[in-house]
């Protein structure tokens, strides 16, 4: 047993070294801080009310009545003025962005909490979905450091420029901080450690800034291109901000800016 636990010990502080090694190869950056995502949930009620008469009119905007208008001006609801305008809890609206020339083809991650509540998930799709609201919550006993989300992207895919995170379960103050956030993450490019993320205790967007990540080939013949092998990010949680209520470790939101799109 002594020289089982020997050799687990030795295994445990090889990888920690080697863990090490990989860090000091690989550069740390600091976000810009974005928009603050001071969201209220009884306002969030709100804005879905005001979807719904919307939709019961078609978004025909002259059959909105007077007390109707009223409404939207107390709630500060704007898509009223223009149907692409983002939602309460949106991270983009449907206007012109990065996502319209593609996106991420899937998302996966090692593991996510499951929920006892089946109008609420924790999947990791939720942390790409463009909703505040939602968020992937890792699933794993303690904090989750290890744990991973990985995003996969079509050869096609227009190259990013900048990776917007909101950090832990934005959707109201009490849930982000009830529930860890994440202090520093390993990012992955196709595996490869590329980027140490430091991210900030706080509710704003945080976004960083890289040279053109992704495409490698020229955008000859997309149908033959996308028939390689996906490119991925992989984004590990190494340290987090410890929840008042939760050792479970949220991210709401990870999504993308960059070229190629027009």
């Amino acid at each position: 047993m002594r020289t089982k636990q020997c050799t687990l010990w030795l295994l445990a502080a090889f990888l920690t070294i080697s863990g090490m090694i990989f860090a000091q190869n690989v550069k740390e950056m600091n976000p810009t801080l974005g928009r603050l995502l001071d969201f209220d949930p009884k306002m969030g009620e709100q804005w879905e009310k005001a979807d719904k008469i919307l939709e019961e009119i078609h978004w025909d905007f002259s059959k909105l009545t007077d007390d109707n208008l009223k409404f939207f001006k107390q709630i500060h609801y704007n898509k009223h003025e223009h149907e692409v305008a983002p939602g309460y809890y949106d991270a983009i609206g449907s206007g012109c962005s990065w996502y319209c020339g593609g996106g991420t083809e899937s998302i996966s991650a090692s593991s996510y909490l499951k929920s006892n509540n089946p109008t609420i998930t924790y999947v990791p799709q939720n942390a790409h979905d463009l909703s505040f609201k939602t968020a992937w919550v890792e699933g794993v006993d303690g904090y989750g450091i290890g744990e991973s989300i990985t995003y996969y992207f079509k050869q096609s895919a227009p190259r990013i420029t900048k990776i917007i995170i909101a950090n832990g379960y934005v959707k109201s103050p009490k849930a982000w901080m009830d529930n860890s956030r994440v202090k520093k993450m390993m990012m992955y490019l196709d595996d490869k450690p590329f980027a140490i993320l430091n991210l900030e205790d706080c509710r704003n967007e945080q976004i960083f800034e890289f040279d053109p990540i992704g495409r490698k080939r020229p955008l000859e013949n997309k149908n033959e291109i996308d028939k390689l092998p996906a490119w991925t990010l992989k984004f590990e949680i190494l340290e987090v901000y410890q929840g008042d209520l939760y050792d479970d470790t949220a991210l709401s939101q990870i999504y993308f800016d960059g070229i190629d799109v027009h």
